[in-house]
C-alpha cells in the first residue's frame, strides 16, 4: 500500500517514489529512537586463530525481535566490526570532550561498515530498525586481543 501511495504521489515516477518511501521510512526510524530498548542479546565473535575476540550488547524493544534471524545477524556483524576495527566509543557523544580523536575511526556508529564501506554502522542499524520496526541500540562492547 505504501508503494502504491508513493507512486501516486510521485505521479508514476519510480525514482521519485523510492525517495518518498525512504524518507517515510527514516521518519519512522526517528520516531522509534525515543522508545525504550531493554531486551536484546549479547553476541560474541572470535576471529580465526582465536587471537582476537569481541562481545557486543545490542538491545531492542521486545524479546520477539531479539530472537529473529535479522537481529541476531546484525549483532553478529557488529561483533565482527568491533573485532576488526577496534572502536573506542559507541558514539561521538561518548568520547571525552576535547579528546583528539577521529570520529570515523574511534566511534563504532560512525565507522565504515566492514561488509559495505559505502555505509556506516549506523546506516546498517537504521536499515534493520526499518525492517523490524523497533528501536535498536548498541549498549556496550569490548574487544580482546592476545598480547605478544
Amino acid at each position: 500500500m505504501d508503494c502504491r501511495n508513493a507512486l501516486i504521489e510521485a505521479e508514476g515516477e519510480m525514482g521519485k517514489a523510492l525517495q518518498i518511501i525512504k524518507q517515510r521510512s527514516l521518519l519512522q526510524v526517528q520516531k522509534r529512537e525515543m522508545r525504550s530498548a531493554t531486551q536484546g542479546i549479547i553476541e560474541a565473535y572470535i576471529h580465526v586463530g582465536g587471537r582476537i575476540g569481541a562481545m557486543v550488547e545490542v538491545n531492542c524493544e521486545t524479546d520477539f525481535v531479539a530472537r529473529t534471524d535479522e537481529f541476531k545477524e546484525l549483532a553478529h556483524h557488529l561483533a565482527m566490526q568491533v573485532a576488526a576495527q577496534e572502536p573506542k566509543f559507541i558514539s561521538k557523544e561518548e568520547a571525552p570532550e576535547g579528546a583528539d580523536i577521529e570520529p570515523e575511526v574511534a566511534c563504532l556508529l560512525l565507522q565504515p561498515y566492514i561488509k559495505n564501506t559505502n555505509m556506516t554502522v549506523q546506516d546498517i542499524i537504521t536499515e534493520t530498525v526499518a525492517k523490524v520496526k523497533e528501536n535498536i541500540k548498541v549498549s556496550r562492547f569490548t574487544r580482546f586481543e592476545l598480547r605478544g
